[in-house]
């Protein structure tokens, strides 16, 4: 292995687990006030997620491009309307979305580290007994406000592929590479201090494949089963999420649920609307900026359509930004005529990295209505020692997704990120968020 290379490896591993290696102690523990809470990176020092043992240098960066490749495929399945999903091939690890929140379930209240998720609606979580689950999350028989619901009720119709189990409700779905079969229950969730009585969630039953987030998933879509839908009275159908630098020690941002406390000065761009998947977040991505230039792309790479679900999403899932690759293949050339004769060298996904400094200053995703310009923490992932950097982004599978852009958030760090479904529009501003 190349010098170059093995400092770059060994710098994606640091950047996931500073705080550790840099003998930081952060406080896991911060008093959640109102309807903010914290949020934190899957593998920080304050998630029982991370990672047990260290990984090599080269397994780090494997694993988390192999996590990418999972969600894009979840994502693949959403957009096609599909209810089978291809499993990815290569070594199979353990993918949760990248960012946890605490939430509290049940009566007594019990906790649980629940994956924050754009692209989904209902929350689920694994319940005791459950055949195949990573954990076991919650205990239904030490709740004395949880119930099922049955087969007659409305909910029932709103889940994928319901069916009767006796007198309760119950539902299959695919995640990622995972099957899931649940019963459909309600008891009552705490977010921060507020108290939402009766909500309605999948209890996990039987569970297979890697692609199951530990203690289960809140989402964030706007389907008819997910938190912005059940809370309508409480929250107006209106939240913002701040995602924290890769850099930073504690990995801690915020989500905000409600039009309360939310940003004033914040630029908005319209929601766009996929009938047939109306829970993913469309925006209307117009063009992308190389420092000060323009990038010829077909107009065709950002056309919406809602037929083959072709466009632009912004996920709070996926890692690293993916391009269709006609936009990918033009934003890293003009990339790379800025770095004029500089030797360009590949990792991995990554195929355009550096052992110079870089002269690009930014990289601007243009919206309908807004821009959107990243610093270059946003768009290079750099060793340690700062002498190997490469563009953080990729091309779409050709295989399994090539209609879609996703806006991931290693791009959305240390950006507040506003959206108001009543009014369909979202928000960009820039915000330190740790």
């Amino acid at each position: 292995m190349k010098p170059a290379m093995a400092k770059l490896l060994y710098s994606l591993a640091i950047l996931l687990f500073s705080s550790v290696a840099l003998g930081f102690i952060p406080n896991c523990n911060i008093p959640e006030q109102g309807s903010t809470l914290q949020v934190i990176h899957v593998n920080s020092p304050c998630s029982p997620f991370r990672s047990k043992t260290q990984l090599s240098w080269e397994d780090s960066v494997l694993q988390m491009q192999s996590e990418d490749k999972e969600r894009l495929i979840y994502l693949s399945s959403l957009v096609a309307g599909r209810s089978i999903v291809p499993v990815a091939s290569g070594r199979q690890v353990t993918q949760n979305p990248t960012y946890i929140l605490r939430a509290k379930i049940g009566t007594p209240p019990q906790i649980l580290l629940m994956a924050m998720d754009t692209s989904s609606d209902a929350a689920w979580v694994p319940c005791s007994g459950c055949v195949g689950c990573p954990t076991t999350a919650f205990y239904t028989a030490k709740s004395t406000s949880f119930k099922n619901l049955s087969c007659g009720a409305a909910q029932c119709k709103q889940v994928p592929n319901p069916s009767c189990e006796g007198t309760t409700c119950g539902f299959n779905l695919t995640y990622g590479s995972s099957s899931i079969a649940a019963s459909l229950v309600q008891d009552t969730i705490r977010l921060a201090t507020d108290i939402v009585p009766g909500y309605t969630f999948g209890c996990i039953r039987k569970a297979t494949g890697n692609s199951i987030p530990a203690q289960g998933l809140l989402g964030l879509g706007r389907g008819p089963l997910s938190l912005l839908s059940q809370t309508q009275y409480l929250y107006k159908s209106t939240f913002s999420y701040c995602l924290p630098s890769y850099k930073s020690p504690n990995f801690s941002g915020s989500l905000r649920l409600g039009p309360n406390s939310q940003p004033i000065r914040i630029k908005y761009t319209q929601l766009l609307k996929n009938p047939r998947r109306s829970s993913l977040y469309y925006v209307n991505l117009v063009g992308i900026k190389v420092g000060r230039g323009l990038v010829k792309i077909p107009p065709a790479a950002f056309a919406h359509d809602p037929i083959t679900g072709s466009g632009t999403v912004i996920d709070s899932g996926t890692v690293f930004t993916h391009l269709v690759e006609p936009a990918y293949i033009a934003v890293r050339d003009a990339f790379r005529r800025l770095m004029g004769k500089a030797i360009v060298s590949s990792l991995g996904g990554f195929d355009t990295c550096y052992t110079v400094p870089i002269t690009v200053p930014t990289i601007t995703f243009m919206f309908s209505g807004i821009n959107m310009t990243l610093p270059q923490d946003n768009f290079l992932i750099r060793s340690v020692v700062g002498t190997t950097s490469c563009l953080a982004m990729a091309a779409a599978s050709t295989n399994v997704n090539s209609v879609l852009n996703v806006i991931a958030n290693f791009q959305q760090q240390n950006h507040r990120i506003l959206i108001d479904v009543p009014n369909s529009k979202l928000g960009v501003a820039r915000e330190t968020c740790t």
